[in-house]
């Protein structure tokens, strides 16, 4: 029997990966999750996945949590609204201090759930796994991501973790009130500024192959589709008119948040179910 841990199950990411997780399961592979209450537990087990009550942060669940497990698959993140140091606790801390233990008992695949903030501006072109953490200054949770990923990549280097990264832009669909929320962000924006999406559909099978693809231990990957929505997109998508000044401004940072989705097309035969927003939208996936 292959055991496969899923951390923040019932985040945003997590509530709509594990299903599919569990419909994609081989034979003999099983799901577990790590949640924090009796009502999570039962919605998961009523899935068919093993659910393990406990706090990512305390070192003892993590350990009942990884116990004769083979794989794991880190989504557990603290976004807006937590306090900095609740999000440093979750995003950095924690999925370190899992990573070492994970090391510890022997998984033979760590896939770490990492975001397009950590490329800070751009490079004036799609940003590429070799380039360096320069997490944008906006708030703890792009520096948290930045240092667990670096943190883990020592793990990696010195110890010998079985890392796998998967880099997301920013994550929409199946009513994921994200998409929404990005109306009030981009208020603000020139009209053709751009924002780089992923659907979770998307976002799912790229984790999925993070994890069952062999021999890519260590290489990051970006999950990103092929069209960036602008800002009057957005609106557009909302039914929202832009304010009118937006089409006066000039985007300071064009690439930013854009990363480079062809390592995960070539090395791991990823394709997008949604290659825009707007074939989501088509198929009523939004």
């Amino acid at each position: 029997m292959t055991t496969i841990l899923v951390t923040g199950a019932t985040g945003q990411v997590g509530r709509r990966l594990v299903p599919r997780l569990i419909q994609w399961a081989a034979e003999g592979e099983r799901l577990r999750v790590l949640v924090r209450s009796e009502a999570s537990a039962e919605r998961f087990t009523a899935l068919g996945a093993e659910a393990v009550l406990g706090d990512l942060r305390e070192e003892s669940d993590r350990a009942k949590a990884l116990q004769g497990v083979d794989d794991v698959v880190n989504v557990a993140a603290a976004f807006r609204g937590v306090p900095d140091e609740e999000a440093l606790a979750v995003n950095r801390d924690a999925a370190v201090a899992l990573g070492r233990q994970a090391l510890e008992a022997g998984v033979r695949r760590f896939v770490q759930t990492s975001t397009n903030l950590v490329y800070g501006f751009g490079h004036g072109r799609p940003a590429r796994a070799e380039d360096p953490l320069e997490p944008v200054p906006w708030g703890v949770y792009p520096r948290s991501k930045a240092e667990a990923d670096a943190a883990l990549d020592e793990l990696r280097t010195g110890q010998g973790l079985p890392l796998v990264t998967v880099r997301l832009a920013f994550v929409y669909g199946e009513g994921d009130p994200h998409l929404r929320d990005a109306v009030g962000r981009s208020a603000d924006w020139a009209a053709h500024q751009r924002l780089p999406m992923v659907h979770h559909a998307d976002v799912a099978q790229a984790l999925h192959r993070a994890l069952r693809t062999p021999g890519i231990e260590g290489r990051i990957y970006h999950a990103a589709d092929d069209a960036p929505v602008s800002a009057y997109d957005i609106h557009r998508l909302a039914g929202l008119a832009l304010p009118p000044e937006a089409a006066g401004k000039q985007d300071p940072n064009p690439w930013m948040g854009v990363t480079d989705n062809l390592p995960l097309r070539e090395e791991l035969g990823w394709r997008p179910i949604y290659p825009s927003v707007w074939t989501a939208r088509d198929a009523g996936a939004l």
